[in-house]
Protein backbone atom coordinates (compact mmCIF):
# COMPACT_ATOMS: atom_id res chain seq x y z
CA UNK A 1 0.00 0.00 0.00
CA UNK A 2 1.05 3.61 -0.48
CA UNK A 3 -0.25 7.12 0.09
CA UNK A 4 -1.70 8.29 -3.23
CA UNK A 5 -2.43 11.93 -2.44
CA UNK A 6 -3.02 14.56 0.25
CA UNK A 7 -5.89 17.03 -0.13
CA UNK A 8 -5.83 20.68 0.94
CA UNK A 9 -8.82 23.03 0.92
CA UNK A 10 -7.87 26.59 0.03
CA UNK A 11 -9.36 29.95 -0.90
CA UNK A 12 -6.18 30.70 -2.87
CA UNK A 13 -6.16 27.94 -5.48
CA UNK A 14 -3.98 29.64 -8.10
CA UNK A 15 -1.54 31.04 -5.53
CA UNK A 16 -1.09 27.66 -3.86
CA UNK A 17 -0.64 25.95 -7.23
CA UNK A 18 2.00 28.50 -8.27
CA UNK A 19 3.84 28.15 -4.94
CA UNK A 20 4.30 24.38 -5.23
CA UNK A 21 5.14 24.54 -8.93
CA UNK A 22 7.70 27.34 -8.47
CA UNK A 23 9.50 26.23 -5.30
CA UNK A 24 9.10 22.44 -5.41
CA UNK A 25 9.07 21.74 -9.17
CA UNK A 26 5.57 20.25 -9.06
CA UNK A 27 3.74 19.61 -12.29
CA UNK A 28 0.03 20.32 -12.41
CA UNK A 29 -3.00 18.72 -13.97
CA UNK A 30 -5.47 20.87 -15.84
CA UNK A 31 -8.07 22.45 -13.62
CA UNK A 32 -11.13 20.34 -12.84
CA UNK A 33 -14.22 22.51 -12.51
CA UNK A 34 -17.63 21.35 -11.30
CA UNK A 35 -19.75 24.37 -12.21
CA UNK A 36 -22.86 23.29 -10.27
CA UNK A 37 -20.91 23.10 -6.98
CA UNK A 38 -18.48 25.94 -7.83
CA UNK A 39 -15.71 23.44 -7.05
CA UNK A 40 -12.26 23.63 -8.67
CA UNK A 41 -9.18 21.50 -8.11
CA UNK A 42 -5.70 20.62 -9.35
CA UNK A 43 -3.54 17.56 -8.77
CA UNK A 44 0.14 18.35 -8.30
CA UNK A 45 2.81 15.70 -8.93
CA UNK A 46 6.40 15.61 -7.68
CA UNK A 47 8.07 12.88 -9.78
CA UNK A 48 7.00 10.30 -7.23
CA UNK A 49 4.03 8.33 -6.06
CA UNK A 50 2.27 10.82 -3.78
CA UNK A 51 0.40 13.85 -5.11
CA UNK A 52 -1.27 16.91 -3.58
CA UNK A 53 -4.83 17.77 -4.49
CA UNK A 54 -5.57 21.48 -4.08
CA UNK A 55 -9.31 22.18 -3.80
CA UNK A 56 -11.42 25.34 -3.69
CA UNK A 57 -15.17 25.70 -3.11
CA UNK A 58 -17.32 28.41 -1.50
CA UNK A 59 -18.69 27.51 1.92
CA UNK A 60 -15.73 25.55 3.23
CA UNK A 61 -15.14 26.86 6.78
CA UNK A 62 -12.03 28.97 7.20
CA UNK A 63 -12.00 28.29 10.94
CA UNK A 64 -11.14 24.98 12.54
CA UNK A 65 -13.31 25.92 15.54
CA UNK A 66 -16.61 24.65 14.08
CA UNK A 67 -17.64 21.72 16.33
CA UNK A 68 -19.84 20.28 13.56
CA UNK A 69 -16.84 19.64 11.30
CA UNK A 70 -13.92 17.28 11.74
CA UNK A 71 -10.59 19.05 11.46
CA UNK A 72 -8.21 16.95 13.53
CA UNK A 73 -5.60 15.45 11.27
CA UNK A 74 -2.84 16.71 9.05
CA UNK A 75 -0.30 18.85 10.91
CA UNK A 76 2.38 18.90 8.19
CA UNK A 77 3.72 17.05 5.21
CA UNK A 78 7.28 16.66 3.97
CA UNK A 79 8.85 17.15 0.59
CA UNK A 80 12.22 15.49 0.04
CA UNK A 81 14.59 17.70 -1.96
CA UNK A 82 17.63 15.41 -1.99
CA UNK A 83 20.43 17.12 -0.07
CA UNK A 84 21.30 19.27 2.94
CA UNK A 85 22.52 21.96 0.54
CA UNK A 86 19.16 22.04 -1.24
CA UNK A 87 17.32 22.29 2.12
CA UNK A 88 19.51 25.29 3.06
CA UNK A 89 19.19 26.97 -0.34
CA UNK A 90 15.42 26.54 -0.65
CA UNK A 91 14.84 27.70 2.93
CA UNK A 92 16.87 30.86 2.24
CA UNK A 93 14.99 31.53 -1.01
CA UNK A 94 11.60 31.09 0.65
CA UNK A 95 12.60 33.42 3.52
CA UNK A 96 13.84 36.04 1.04
CA UNK A 97 10.55 35.76 -0.86
CA UNK A 98 8.59 36.51 2.31
CA UNK A 99 7.47 33.07 3.45
CA UNK A 100 7.61 32.25 7.16
CA UNK A 101 10.35 29.88 8.28
CA UNK A 102 8.97 28.02 11.31
CA UNK A 103 11.96 25.75 11.85
CA UNK A 104 15.49 26.54 10.76
CA UNK A 105 17.50 23.85 8.93
CA UNK A 106 18.69 21.30 11.46
CA UNK A 107 19.33 17.64 12.14
CA UNK A 108 16.41 16.23 14.11
CA UNK A 109 16.59 13.68 16.91
CA UNK A 110 15.77 10.90 14.46
CA UNK A 111 18.65 11.93 12.16
CA UNK A 112 16.70 13.78 9.45
CA UNK A 113 17.99 17.08 8.09
CA UNK A 114 15.08 19.46 7.54
CA UNK A 115 13.54 22.90 7.83
CA UNK A 116 9.88 23.83 8.22
CA UNK A 117 8.14 26.62 6.32
CA UNK A 118 4.57 27.86 5.91
CA UNK A 119 2.96 27.74 2.47
CA UNK A 120 0.70 30.62 1.34
CA UNK A 121 -2.23 29.22 3.38
CA UNK A 122 -0.14 28.62 6.52
CA UNK A 123 0.19 24.84 6.12
CA UNK A 124 3.44 23.48 7.54
CA UNK A 125 5.77 21.96 4.96
CA UNK A 126 8.93 20.12 6.02
CA UNK A 127 11.75 20.43 3.51
CA UNK A 128 13.89 17.30 3.92
CA UNK A 129 17.30 16.29 2.61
Amino acid sequence: MKVEHLAIWTYNLEGMRSFYMHYFDASSSDVYHNHSREYRSYFLSFNGDCRIELMEMPGIPKSKDNPLKQFTGLIHFAIKVGSRNKVNELTAILRKDGFKVIGEPRTTGDGCYESIISDPDGNRVEIMA
